[in-house]
């Protein structure tokens, strides 16, 4: 699974921007982090508050092995014949891979992972621990101070040059998105699939283009893993976040519960916001919609 770097990490990004997972038991956000530009996979658990991190991953760097599962099956085994507790602190956890299928993989917190290391003769120790203490830390932090997470979010799209103005645009666009996911996931309607359907009705009616013909407006289907959201102008930004907005407040009126019935207000959501579009193109003779992407460094208009 760790063959192609690039390739798992923007496959798992592709999967987790398409919903919000908020509501969820075990919160699948960041799931790939990086320990000297080698990926690591991690999931959150929120009914402990714990990271749980792959062990084989944290194996592969620690020992530069090709087959870094068959090293887990031996070290596993002298743990078990040693009746050591760590044997029995293992978790399996599924993770999503390359095939689209998810996977139950061996997970350690970063208290029982610690132990593990010991265990394994390696320059890299130290700084790993180092790395598992610091990553661990940072959720901890925003979970006690949600502002801290707005904070490093807010840093980040300002290193990519982003504008203040956009970053408010997108961030606010993001908060009314979650709360749309959010009412979806309590009304019956099923992730991935569902989500991205409705999602592309909302964006379809707006736009008068589904999320892939966008995409390849603004020439990102070439280079993968690209969210759309990241490349949208100020002004498709307000209009994207005007029609979930609309699409959530249609549902909650309508009581819209399950694919079916959700598919009016994502339709009659996107419609406001496209007939808000249409008026200001009249009134601008400026299209809303354009082929800018952060990509090539152009400044987008809107």
């Amino acid at each position: 699974m760790l063959t192609d770097c690039s390739m798992m990490i923007k496959y798992h990004y592709k999967q987790l921007k398409s919903s919000s997972m908020k509501k969820k038991r075990i919160n699948l956000n960041k799931v790939v982090v990086l320990f000297e530009e080698s990926p690591v996979r991690r999931i959150w658990v929120e009914k402990e508050e714990k990271w749980y991190f792959a062990v084989v991953d944290i194996i592969k760097i620690l020992t530069g092995s090709s087959i870094p599962k068959r090293y887990w099956s031996d070290l596993k085994n002298k743990l078990k014949n040693e009746g050591s507790e760590v044997y029995e602190k293992i978790v399996q956890l599924k993770f999503l891979a390359l095939d689209g299928k998810k996977y139950a993989t061996d997970c350690f917190s970063i208290q029982d992972l610690l132990r593990i290391i010991q265990s394994i003769p390696s320059p890299k120790a130290e700084p790993m621990k180092l790395w598992l203490a610091k990553v661990g830390y940072e959720r901890l932090q925003e979970i006690s101070d949600p502002e801290k997470s707005m904070n490093r979010a807010r840093e980040n799209w300002q290193k990519h040059g982003r504008s203040a103005e956009w970053i408010q645009r997108r961030m606010m666009g993001q908060e009314i998105r979650n709360k749309l996911t959010d009412y979806w996931n309590e009304n019956n309607v099923k992730e991935k699939d569902e989500f991205a359907i409705l999602t592309n009705i909302i964006h379809q009616e707006w736009t008068d283009l589904t999320v892939k013909e966008h995409k390849n407006l603004k020439g990102l289907i070439r280079h993968g893993g690209q969210n759309l959201r990241d490349h949208m102008s100020e002004a498709e930004l307000v209009f994207t976040t005007l029609a979930e907005m609309s699409t959530r407040q249609i549902a909650e009126t309508l009581k819209a519960k399950g694919f079916k019935e959700n598919k009016v207000p994502a339709k009659k959501g996107g419609q406001i916001a496209k007939n808000a579009r249409m008026e200001l193109e009249r009134k601008t003779g400026k299209k809303v919609i354009n082929g800018g992407n952060f990509l090539k460094r152009k400044k987008l208009s809107g």
